[in-house]
Order: C-alpha cells, then structure tokens, then sequence
C-alpha cells in the first residue's frame, strides 16, 4: 500500500523540510539540517514521510485556515488520505490496515500535522479506535468494524470522558444493563472528537461494580435508538472536527459488540491511550516544526531598525532555543514509541513521560513563534496563530500533563 501511494503522489515531493509550501530543492535545505525530521530513519521510513509531508502541503495546508474559521469536518480530504494508508497505521493488513509500527504511526502524525495539527489530531483518535477493536476485538468484530475504518468510510470515535470524570476516569458512571442478548446503555460522555459525525463509538462503561475492574468496552453504531449527541461545542482550536456530548437514553447494544471480556474495558483504555499519547504528541511536533520554519522564513523577511531580525542575536538565541526543544522532543517521542511497540516494561513511563515533556515544549515553540512574529502573529492571516490554539489542548486531553507526572513519579517510586 505504502508503495503503490508513493507511485500514485510521484517521485518529486514538497516536503516541509524547506519551509511550508515550498519544495525542498528551493535551496533551504541545508538552513534546516538540523532539524530535519528524516534524521535517524530508515529508507522506508523516509519514504512514507514524505508521502505524508506532500500530502500535508497539497491537501491540508491551503485549507487548514477556511476548516478552521468555518469548522469543517474535512470529510473528503481524510479519505484521500486512506487511500494512502493513513486510516489505519497500524492496524493489521488482513483487515485492510496499513500494518506498520507506533514510530512509523509517529513519524506520519507529525507529518500531517504541519499541514493541520486539528485535522491530524482526529485521524490519530480515529486509529486509536481501530487499533482498540483490532487488537481486542475477535476475528468477526475485526473484520466487519475495521475495514471500513482503515478506508475511513466510516469514521470512529473514543468515549471515556463524562462530566463528572475526566482525569478520575475509573469513576466514570454510564452503565450498560445486560437484558438477554443486548446492553442496555444510560449514561453521558463529554468532549467527544467527532461525536455527531463519527459511525463507530468506542464506549467506556460500567456493567460491573464500582472501580475500573467494573468497566467494560463496547462499540455502539450511529443511529443506534437511544443515541443522541449534545451541541456542539465552541472551542478555541482543533475546529475542524466537532466536538460533542455523546448521551445514551436506554440505548440497546447488542452483546455481540462488546470488545474484550466484561471487565476488560479499562485495561483497553489505558493501552489505548499509552498510544494516543504518542499520537497526540506526535501531531505537538508538527505544529513546532511548522512554527519553527515560520519563525525562520519572517526572520530572514521582516526588517526592523534597517536590518533584517534575523541579524538581531537575541532572535537568534530564541530560535536555537525553538530548534534544540523541537529536536529533543522528536527523540522523546520516537524513543517512547519504540518502548510502546516492543510492549518494554517502562513503556508507560516513557510514553507519559514524551506526551508530558514534548507538548509543553511544542506548544512554547508555537507560541514563542507567535511572539516573534510580532503583531502580524496574532492575525488569522497568519498560520503560526493557528498552530498556537490547535496545540494548546494537546496538555490536557489523552490524560492531562498533571496525570503524566502522576504516572511518571508512581513508576518511579514503586521501583
């Protein structure tokens, strides 16, 4: 599949390596070496990057801004982007998935996210659903949830969040009454990405008793009676896909939809998000390495005091600064990834330890860019703004930046 969509994109890419929208054989490679983002790869990893990096400045990057100012659901565009494999990572390929590994799933994140951090946010939640009924679901709920999604026919959705339990997720209250063959579901989720358009619901709920071995997972389909979604919500970013209340009424699932044993359900959250937490850190780093060449190019542009800002050295140490943060970050990530994909003892660590450090340090890059861009940085006309608001989340969601260090100290102090 990653061949056939390299052939089908061609031999010549636009890579963001030499500036947003610009081809990579304009001249600046060599004023981003340092921070190019194919370092440490291997061939083929270098390959589908760039297949992502093109498709982010053909596909995402001209539109990001009208999908934002006007919250569109870029429906047509994420299928174009399963047709290229990137409706299913890492899902296997008997099912139509793409079947590579969480750092190549990173390496793509952070591709596509330089053309729209929002949009890329939601395909990633979206592989996490797939991977979840991939992994856990048997072989008949794979094979008739999974294809769909890895085409991105249908579009998926994580629901854990209620009102009264965000970071308390083991607390979470919706149950599911078992009735004969089916589940009868009562209950809320809150701040749902996709809620309303999405087809398959992923559903954290209670069928058991108090605390997370209470919790079960089962996967509810769009217009299922008893189904229904609040309104949708005014956020400050990640506008191009709509965020909702998920609310259940007596909703009847049938049994046959529970993925995993009852129980099961909490366990399949939490490795859910270990990945989620990669993914969204990934889609940090395409917004800081977006922002970062931004900074650059108003840098080498913008004259101030008759020179260009770029001469200034405090300027200059910023953007060191920016650039060494960025790098280290990718590391991060791609040293949590691999521990994640190898299922290493330390992986929860290490993958709350990358979500932690590398979206705090992403989003100080975007705003750092933000600030250097002067005046012209806080006007929608301008991308770096964007990438400030559509990054700022990232610090909460998939477990809050205070729940990693939760995570983090616990691990350490039970060694």
């Amino acid at each position: 599949m990653w061949r056939s969509g390299c052939r089908r994109l061609g031999a010549r890419l636009c890579g963001l390596r030499g500036g947003l929208g610009v081809p990579a054989e304009s001249g600046h490679r060599n004023v981003v070496s340092c921070i190019d983002p194919s370092m440490g790869l291997n061939e083929e990893q270098k390959e589908f990057q760039k297949v992502a990096f093109d498709f982010a400045t053909r596909e995402m990057a001209p539109n990001m801004a009208e999908w934002d100012q006007k919250e569109l659901f870029p429906v047509d565009m994420m299928r174009k982007a399963a047709q290229l494999g990137f409706g299913g990572v890492y899902i296997r390929t008997d099912i139509g998935g793409s079947g590579l590994s969480r750092l190549d799933a990173s390496v793509i994140f952070e591709a596509l996210a330089t053309g729209c951090t929002s949009t890329t946010a939601y395909i990633s939640i979206h592989n996490m659903c797939a991977w979840m009924i991939d992994t856990f679901g048997n072989e008949e709920q794979r094979h008739k949830f999974c294809p769909p999604l890895c085409t991105m026919e249908k579009f998926a959705s994580y629901c854990l969040t209620e009102p009264g339990s965000g970071s308390d997720a083991a607390s979470l209250l919706t149950s599911a009454k078992r009735q004969g063959d089916h589940y009868i579901l009562n209950g809320s989720k809150a701040f749902i990405s996709g809620a309303g358009e999405s087809d398959i619901y992923v559903v954290m709920c209670r069928t058991g008793k108090p605390g997370p071995k209470g919790i079960s997972c089962i996967v509810v389909e769009k217009g299922t009676p008893g189904l229904s979604f609040g309104k949708k919500e005014k956020k400050v970013g990640w506008n191009s896909q709509p965020t909702r209340a998920v609310i259940f009424e007596d909703c009847a699932v049938p049994v046959a939809n529970r993925i995993g044993d009852e129980g099961q359900g909490f366990l399949i959250a939490v490795k859910g998000l270990n990945g989620g937490r990669i993914n969204v850190a990934s889609c940090s780093l395409g917004a800081a390495h977006a922002s970062v060449l931004l900074t650059r190019d108003h840098l080498n542009i913008r004259k101030q005091f008759g020179e260009p800002l770029a001469s200034k050295q405090y300027l200059q140490f910023k953007l060191a600064d920016m650039a060494t943060r960025l790098v280290a970050s990718r590391l991060m990530i791609r040293s949590a990834a691999v521990a994640l994909q190898e299922e290493r003892e330390d992986a929860v660590a290490l993958c709350s330890m990358a979500k932690l450090f590398a979206t705090d340090e992403c989003f100080a890059i975007c705003n750092q860019a933000l600030q250097m861009h002067g005046g012209y940085g806080y006007l929608k006309d301008y991308a770096v703004q964007q990438y400030v608001r559509d990054s700022r989340v990232h610090q909460i969601l998939e477990g809050s930046n205070e729940v990693m260090r939760m995570l983090i100290s616990r691990s350490l102090l039970q060694e």
